[in-house]
C-alpha cells in the first residue's frame, strides 16, 4: 500500500537522523584529545574538510543536477553560509559556556527555530504529538544542561557572567543556522533534487567558506599526531558520515522532526563523557535523558491512523496534519514523483 510504504520510508528517515546524531555526539569527547586546538579550528577542520569532502563525493551528481541548483541558488547560498556560520558559533559556544550549556543551547533550541521557519515559510502546521515530543526533549536538555553546568561550576561558583552570555548567543547563533541550512536542505531535496546533490552543493559552498578560517586558525591541527588525528575523525566521521545520513533522513522526514530527533546528540555527549572523560553526571542529569529518550519514543513509534474505509494505515513520523491518504510525517511530493532518488 502506498501509504504504509511512505510510513516505512519516514521510520527509515527518522533511523538515518537519529545515526547521525550519535555520530554528532562523539565531537565533543573527540575534542578533548586536542587541547591545544582552538574552538574555531576545530569547527573550521570539521564542517570545512567534511563538506568539501562531501562535495567531491557528490560532484558527478552535482554536475549532473546543475541546472537545477543554479535556478535554486539562493536557497543553495542560504545553505551554504549557515553551514559556515553553524560550526564557527557551536564550538565557541561550547569553549565560552561549558560543553553541556553549549550544546544544549545550540541543539536544544534548533527544532523551535526550524519549527518557527517551517511554519513562517512553508506554512506548515505543528501536531500534538510533534509538540509534546519537543516539550520533553527541551525539558530533557535542560536538565542535562543544569545538571552538568552545577558540576562544572568550581568550588568559588564564580565564572565568567560575560563569557557565559556570549556562549549561550552563540549557542542561539548556532540553533538558527542549523535550522536554516537543514530547512534549505530539505528544501532543495523535495524541489526534486537528490540528497547527495543537494547537501554535496550546500556543504561543499560551505567548505569552501570556511577554508580561510581553518588556513589562519588551523596551525595546532597539525602540531602533533594526536591533534591531527582528531581533526581528520570530525571530518571524516561525524561531519562526512553523519551528514550523508542527515542527508537521506531529510529526504524522508521535515526538517523540524529532524532537528527534533538530534536532540539525541546531547544525551550521547553526556554519555560519551561519563564513560570516556570521566566526568560524572548527577541524578537530574540521567533523568533529562530519560527524557530525550521519551521524546525519540513519541516521535519515532508508529501509530495507526485510520482511513475513511476503516483500514488502518502505520506511520512512523508524525508532524502535520494532512489530508486523507497522505502520509503525515512523510515529504510532500512535487509534480507527481513520490519516490525519492540519492544519485
Amino acid at each position: 500500500m502506498k501509504g504504509t510504504g511512505r510510513g516505512r520510508s519516514a521510520g527509515t528517515g527518522a533511523l538515518c537522523v537519529l545515526a547521525a546524531s550519535v555520530l554528532w555526539g562523539t565531537t565533543g569527547t573527540a575534542a578533548t584529545f586536542a587541547p591545544d586546538v582552538g574552538p574555531l579550528a576545530i569547527g573550521a577542520v570539521a564542517m570545512g574538510l567534511g563538506g568539501l569532502l562531501q562535495a567531491l563525493i557528490a560532484a558527478p551528481q552535482i554536475r549532473r543536477h546543475t541546472s537545477r541548483l543554479r535556478d535554486r541558488r539562493g536557497t543553495v547560498l542560504l545553505g551554504a553560509v549557515s553551514v559556515a556560520v553553524y560550526p564557527l558559533a557551536f564550538y565557541t559556544s561550547m569553549h565560552l559556556a561549558g560543553v553541556a550549556v553549549g550544546t544544549v543551547v545550540s541543539i536544544g533550541t534548533a527544532p523551535l527555530a526550524s519549527s518557527l521557519i517551517e511554519r513562517v515559510v512553508d506554512g506548515r502546521r505543528l501536531t500534538r504529538r510533534w509538540m509534546l515530543a519537543a516539550a520533553l526533549g527541551l525539558l530533557g536538555t535542560a536538565l542535562l544542561c543544569v545538571a552538568e553546568a552545577a558540576h562544572a561550576t568550581d568550588g568559588t561558583g564564580r565564572t565568567s557572567m560575560a563569557g557565559t552570555l556570549l556562549g549561550i548567543g552563540l549557542g542561539l547563533v548556532a540553533a538558527a543556522t542549523y535550522a536554516l541550512y537543514s530547512w534549505a536542505a530539505h528544501r532543495l531535496i523535495t524541489r526534486q533534487i537528490p540528497s547527495r546533490a543537494a547537501m554535496g552543493a550546500v556543504f561543499g559552498l560551505g567548505g569552501l567558506l570556511l577554508v580561510p578560517v581553518l588556513l589562519a586558525t588551523g596551525a595546532p591541527l597539525l602540531a602533533s599526531w594526536s591533534n591531527a588525528s582528531v581533526g581528520a575523525y570530525m571530518a571524516l566521521v561525524p561531519m562526512l558520515a553523519g551528514y550523508v545520513l542527515f542527508g537521506w533522513g531529510l529526504a524522508h522526514v521535515p526538517a523540524s522532526t529532524a532537528t527534533t530527533l538530534s536532540l539525541l546528540e546531547p544525551a550521547v555527549a553526556a554519555v560519551l563523557a561519563v564513560l570516556v572523560v570521566g566526568e560524572l553526571l548527577p541524578a537530574a542529569g540521567w533523568m533529562g535523558i530519560a527524557l530525550v529518550i521519551a521524546c525519540l519514543a513519541v516521535l519515532t513509534t508508529p501509530t495507526p491512523t485510520r482511513h475513511p474505509r476503516g483500514q488502518v494505515r502505520n506511520n512512523s513520523v508524525d508532524h502535520d496534519s494532512g489530508p486523507p491518504g497522505k502520509a503525515v510525517g512523510a515529504v510532500p511530493a512535487t509534480s507527481g514523483e513520490h519516490r525519492t532518488r540519492h544519485s
